[in-house]
């Protein structure tokens, strides 16, 4: 995970705001790109799980692009995805040919866990009072879908012990 140019201490709320519909519309992105990704191979139950997670990001992203609305009306975004790289978005190496739908949830429980360590530690340097309202909100937000993510892992019975190599084809003589 990366931040560019962020002052956390100064951060106003309009740019928390920016901030997180950013990071959600990023994570949003990816789901859908992982979900081509496992249509194309042949993996549909992680493509279902991973477009069910684009839903979710894009729907908490709308909210919170909602809020900043409300609040600021049609001020111009004082942020830019320059700015984050991979704060929720799921590991581009978390992706893999064959994936089970276990293991699509356990792509996106840690991509929850590396969301709830962005907003912890940004928080200490964060001064004004309703940014760190946010901020613990969205942190608090981060433990909720990882006990969600959770549960649906719970109810998944287990891999078949295979793994990506041996789904690999052996190189052959051209």
């Amino acid at each position: 995970m990366a931040t560019r140019g962020i002052d956390f201490a100064n951060l106003s709320l309009i740019e928390a705001l920016d901030l997180a519909v950013l990071i959600e519309a990023e994570a949003e992105e990816r789901y859908q790109e992982f979900a081509a990704q496992m249509d194309q191979h042949r993996t549909p139950d992680a493509a279902r799980f991973f477009r069910l997670m684009a839903v979710n990001e894009a729907k908490h992203g709308r909210d919170l692009a909602e809020r900043r609305t409300q609040r600021f009306g049609d001020a111009p975004p004082t942020a830019t995805r320059a700015m984050i790289f991979d704060v929720e978005a799921p590991d581009y190496d978390a992706a893999r040919a064959f994936m089970t739908p276990r293991q699509a949830m356990k792509a996106a429980l840690a991509s929850e866990v590396k969301a709830y360590a962005f907003f912890v530690a940004a928080l200490p340097a964060i001064q004004d009072a309703e940014v760190r309202a946010l901020f613990e909100e969205l942190r608090d937000e981060e433990i909720e879908h990882q006990d969600l993510v959770k549960a649906e892992l719970a109810k998944l019975p287990p891999d078949s012990g295979l793994s990506d190599e041996d789904f690999v084809d052996e190189p052959a003589a051209q």
